[in-house]
């Protein structure tokens, strides 16, 4: 059974940087896809970083140049490093896992693909 729990929240301000983790009970070498997605007050989730097996790394056009997505496989940990936060990256930030990635008809930033979701960390940014 696979499980994700996301830390690494917190408040900063413009400029700072927060590094979040997401720690899986499934060995992060048999998920596919391991991504990042945030969520605002009336808003869906949106895709922020995605990476794969393959080491194939994807980006919201909004936060390249700014976040790193990495991963540990041998902790069982995927990373997101933001640098240069902004007050519009607040939100609620949640690791999620597609183990198979056979089903992508979009790309990769649709929440339907993924089956597993941790339960989000709070990331707020002040101006």
């Amino acid at each position: 059974q696979v499980r994700l729990a996301e830390s690494g929240g917190g408040s900063v301000e413009a400029g700072g940087s927060l590094r979040l983790s997401c720690v899986s009970t499934e060995d992060t070498n048999n998920i596919y896809y391991l991504a990042w997605f945030r969520q605002v007050p009336g808003k869906g989730r949106q895709g922020v970083a995605c990476i794969s097996t393959d080491h194939n790394i994807d980006y919201a056009d909004s936060v390249k140049g700014r976040f790193t997505i990495a991963k540990d496989n041998a902790k069982n940990t995927v990373y997101l490093q933001m640098d240069n936060l902004k007050p519009e990256d607040s939100g609620l930030y949640y690791c999620a896992a597609d183990i198979f990635g056979d089903s992508r008809l979009s790309g990769w930033s649709l929440p339907r693909d993924y089956t597993h979701w941790g339960r989000g960390t709070q990331v707020t940014v002040s101006s």
